[in-house]
């Protein structure tokens, strides 16, 4: 399986890495991005190069670009078509979860998470 991780913190990405290790799923690689307009740019170049990807995990506040304008540009430029995005957040209003929706994610997981939330979000999409 070969995941993106979009964080702005290092941390927060190989906590992300480390609970869906922990949760049991198969990662031949995980490819990180610390902001939306770094992951639009490894998306393209998979595109170019014909990679595929299983999974897209997003955290929604970040600088540069965000997780939600991330998706919607993602949707736009059909990239990544049919691959599962899950965001990582703390918020979980109804007005954000209709807008992650609408740009594509299939779901979110509240932080702070355990590895089996993450495997219950994320088994049926895989």
């Amino acid at each position: 399986m070969r995941t993106l991780i979009v964080d702005d913190s290092s941390l927060m990405r190989k906590m992300v890495e480390r609970a869906l290790r922990l949760a049991g799923l198969d990662m031949d690689e995980v490819l990180q991005a610390g902001n939306g307009e770094e992951a639009l740019e490894l998306l393209r170049a998979d595109a170019t190069n014909g990679s595929v990807l299983n999974l897209i995990l997003s955290d929604v506040n970040m600088p540069v670009m965000d997780g939600l304008a991330f998706l919607e540009q993602r949707q736009k430029e059909k990239l990544a078509q049919g691959v599962p995005v899950i965001m990582i957040t703390t918020e979980g209003n109804e007005a954000f979860v209709r807008r992650a929706i609408a740009a594509g994610a299939m779901g979110y997981i509240c932080k702070p998470f355990v590895p089996e939330q993450i495997r219950a979000k994320i088994e049926h999409l895989l």
